[in-house]
């Protein structure tokens, strides 16, 4: 690995990280020595990256410091392009079309060398076949988790029995052929998974429900975690 790819690896490798890295660690994904991470880290600080260690702790990243933002490797462009093309073949409408522009964007923002990357790509995924209808905007559920707004649903479940309920959408979940909304119901004052095909009519509300969608999401996944002992 050239050194300054090495050095822009350790900055995302730092941004990355929520707690201090030791150059150990850094050693071991960069494949590296350790004595050539302190090097590194010498010749980042010496560029004013705002890298700040602790001996036995630690690297960590400033807040706020930032790269131009496609400064890209071409595995990240290759994972990108793939998660794009995986979202314009089973994603709503507005967000096929977004992943499309993305796959526009980086392929006129990266270097010439990369190019071939984004529109001759090595990896793809399979047409999203079979993806199942639904009659819910799927757009207007984003905004509704966005502003943490509550939603009806007259939904009929996997019996063919039909209710109408209030819920707190806090996350949508992504399948081949499906998309599951994750919300808090009121009908059954606990967590529920929604088939985004077997809502028969949605309407988002202007009552916003008490609690942050992440913190939702954070009391779902402990359940998860509770419930099958690992998390999902």
């Amino acid at each position: 690995m050239r050194k300054a790819d090495r050095l822009f690896q350790i900055v995302q490798l730092l941004r990355r990280s929520s707690q201090p890295v030791t150059a150990e660690a850094m050693a071991a994904e960069l494949e590296t020595s350790k004595r050539s991470v302190y090097r590194d880290i010498a010749a980042l600080t010496g560029q004013r990256v705002p890298i700040r260690g602790e001996a036995g702790v630690g690297y960590v990243l400033d807040t706020g410091f930032d790269m131009p933002p496609l400064m890209l490797t071409s595995d990240e462009i290759e994972a990108a392009v793939l998660g794009a093309q995986w979202v314009a073949g089973r994603g709503d409408p507005a967000l096929a079309r977004a992943a499309r522009d993305l796959i526009a964007k980086i392929a006129a923002t990266v270097p010439e060398r990369l190019r071939p990357m984004v529109l001759e790509p090595a990896v793809s995924t399979p047409p999203g076949w079979n993806v199942l209808p639904e009659a819910i905007d799927m757009a207007a559920v984003r905004r509704a988790i966005h502003g943490a707004r509550k939603i009806t649903l007259h939904y009929r479940d996997e019996k063919e029995a039909e209710s109408r309920r209030t819920v707190w959408p806090f996350q949508i979940a992504y399948r081949d052929t499906t998309r599951i909304v994750l919300a808090w119901c009121e009908m059954r004052d606990d967590f529920r998974m929604f088939r985004t095909d077997r809502v028969l009519d949605a309407t988002v509300l202007e009552d916003r429900y008490p609690a942050r969608p992440a913190q939702l999401r954070a009391r779902w996944r402990a359940e998860m975690t509770a419930r099958y002992g690992e998390e999902h």
